[in-house]
């Protein structure tokens, strides 16, 4: 499937489920505590602090992003660019856990004749907050996911910010499983590199206020006045699995920009790469 068709795909799906369809902001932040467009949930910041009154429940969209802190990955990993785009889906105080849970399996799974992406449900893992016993519920009582494929995590390591002041929450990450050849089994909390296990899909479970901190060393300053959901899925992530491509790079987007740099450079893509240490 191109990469044009998973995009268009995600905001079909989503306009069909009474979402907001917005369009991708600038890559220069409209929110002032961040300098880059990081995530596709940046434009909705206010609404999902309650600051400001959301004009619409829900959301959708497909936003251009950059991250400077994923720069020493790039080139390292399969799966990690400075631009990327990133597909997300948003709740304002609306649907919370298990409408997030729902319409990402129902997208993921759904069959491609009827819009979705086709993808084999046995090869979804997920892994959520330890102590989230709505979201663990849901998948293995209402959406069927065997117990084995949910793994329980710690809340820092298993919860998403933009780094700055602002909303937090913790997270139920969907990774999809590549097979043997790309490493051992035992599920992504075993998986650290996430080759084997590829996170596709975070959903964000925005409901705590978080003060100053580096990283995941933050004080949680309260509750928010209301729920959100921020959801982000790798465009390019998606590419890759649905194109049977073995990273992120050779997928029908990427892939002429790099066969570009050859002619331009005279070198060969993969030859003669530096490998970490």
């Amino acid at each position: 499937m191109r990469t044009s068709e998973i995009r268009s795909r995600w905001l079909d799906y989503f306009a069909a489920n009474e979402h907001e369809i917005r369009p991708s902001v600038s890559l220069v932040s409209p929110e002032p505590s961040i300098l880059f467009t990081v995530a596709g949930m940046v434009p909705f910041i206010p609404y999902i602090l309650g600051t400001e009154e959301a004009p619409w429940p829900r959301a959708a969209s497909v936003q251009k992003c950059i991250r400077t802190n994923d720069i020493d990955n790039v080139g390292i990993t399969t799966r990690h660019g400075t631009f990327f785009q990133m597909n997300g889906n948003f709740s304002f105080g609306d649907y919370f856990k298990e409408g997030a849970i729902s319409y990402a399996w129902g997208l993921l799974t759904g069959s491609r004749e009827e819009g979705g992406y086709g993808l084999d449900g046995d090869r979804l893992w997920m892994t959520i907050w330890e102590e989230d016993q709505v979201s663990l519920d849901y998948w293995t009582r209402e959406i069927g996911v065997p117990a084995e494929r949910i793994q329980l995590l710690p809340f820092k390591d298993i919860s998403w910010s933009t780094g700055q002041p602002g909303p937090a929450g913790s997270c139920c990450e969907i990774h999809y499983d590549r097979g043997p050849d790309y490493g051992p089994d035992g599920g992504p909390a075993v998986d650290t590199q996430g080759d084997r296990f590829l996170e596709i899909w975070n959903l964000v479970f925005d409901e705590f206020l978080r003060g100053e901190g580096k990283g995941h060393d933050f004080e949680l300053l309260g509750k928010l006045d209301q729920t959100a959901i921020d959801t982000g899925a790798g465009l390019e992530r998606l590419a890759f699995i649905m194109q049977d491509k073995p990273n992120m790079y050779e997928i029908d987007e990427v892939f002429p920009v790099i066969k570009a740099a050859e002619e331009l450079s005279g070198k060969v893509y993969g030859r003669g790469a530096a490998r970490p240490p």
